[in-house]
């Protein structure tokens, strides 16, 4: 994989909102025989360079795209990007390799070369690249998590509703009464992503769990997941808070009662944890 050197397009202005500029589908890497990688970036388009949030969309590994972070925003106008790129926070927004194209690390490998790339080109965006943090959601919360434990200069990282014990999943969901979904199976959305049920081959399941990189050093969490989950546990997030707490990190863990995958069912939840999460990242990159 190559960092992208391709020449930057210019910016627009985007509609709905004053002050916010966007780079559109610009190509940070280069993996020969796949499509190229490409981000939106978005910033205020005034004023000295901002900090920069990397986002991570969801989807199981399987779909989705850097436009989404999620349906109970596929309708706001202003997008959460652009509203986040108003309060002063530049945002990059990344594809990743999908688990019918590549086999785990390739997306961890990905996000890395994008976050790569948000360093390299920071003056010619005109970012501060020294002040980066990461938001993911679902399947990107697995990814901002684990980019953020191995990666030593993140300053923070929202992650909602993301597994980070593979391992421990097929368990979570049965203790549960999720029946919806079995993370033991041949199919699963992880044993897809892995290449192999995380059962069937323990060491790589961990080498994909947030929990086995938890670190003395890690930078500050911020962990939403419904009670309701029937997709992911909200167990997960328990196991990832508790395993940060052990070597001293600062994390926040947010339980939200009955709300389900992507806050289905929860209606009101979606406004409050973007402005939580919007919240936490300003203070954390000192905007």
């Amino acid at each position: 994989m190559s960092v992208s050197s391709t020449e930057i397009p210019e910016s627009v202005l985007v509609d709905g909102v004053d002050g916010v500029a966007m780079w559109r589908a610009v190509e940070y890497a280069t993996v020969p025989g796949y499509r190229p990688l490409l981000l939106d970036l978005y910033r205020p388009h005034d004023g000295p360079p901002p900090p920069v949030v990397v986002f991570l969309h969801g989807g199981g590994w399987r779909v989705g795209t850097r436009g989404s972070v999620g349906p109970m925003y596929a309708d706001w106008c202003p997008s959460p990007f652009a509203r986040l790129a108003a309060s002063g926070v530049a945002v990059a927004s990344l594809d990743y390799r999908l688990s019918g194209e590549a086999r785990f690390p390739a997306p961890l490998e990905d996000v890395m070369a994008g976050l790569h790339w948000v360093r390299e080109h920071a003056e010619a965006v005109d970012v501060d690249a020294t002040r980066i943090a990461l938001w993911g959601e679902s399947a990107g919360g697995h990814l901002a998590a684990l980019l953020g434990l191995t990666d030593p200069d993140v300053r923070a990282v929202v992650d909602w509703y993301g597994p980070a014990d593979l391992s421990a999943l097929a368990g979570d969901a049965a203790a549960g009464g999720i029946s919806a979904v079995d993370p033991a199976a041949a199919d699963s959305r992880e044993a897809l992503m892995l290449g192999v049920a995380p059962a069937a081959d323990p060491d790589r399941a961990r080498a994909a769990s947030p929990v086995a990189h938890v670190r003395a050093g890690a930078p500050p969490f911020l962990l939403r997941h419904g009670t309701g989950d029937t997709l992911v546990p909200s167990r997960q997030s328990e196991r990832l808070a508790t395993a940060l707490e052990s070597v001293g990190a600062e994390v926040t863990l947010d339980l939200v009662p009955g709300a389900d995958h992507l806050w289905r069912g929860a209606p009101d939840v979606a406004a409050a944890a973007f402005d939580d999460a919007a919240a936490f990242l300003r203070r954390h990159l000192g905007v």
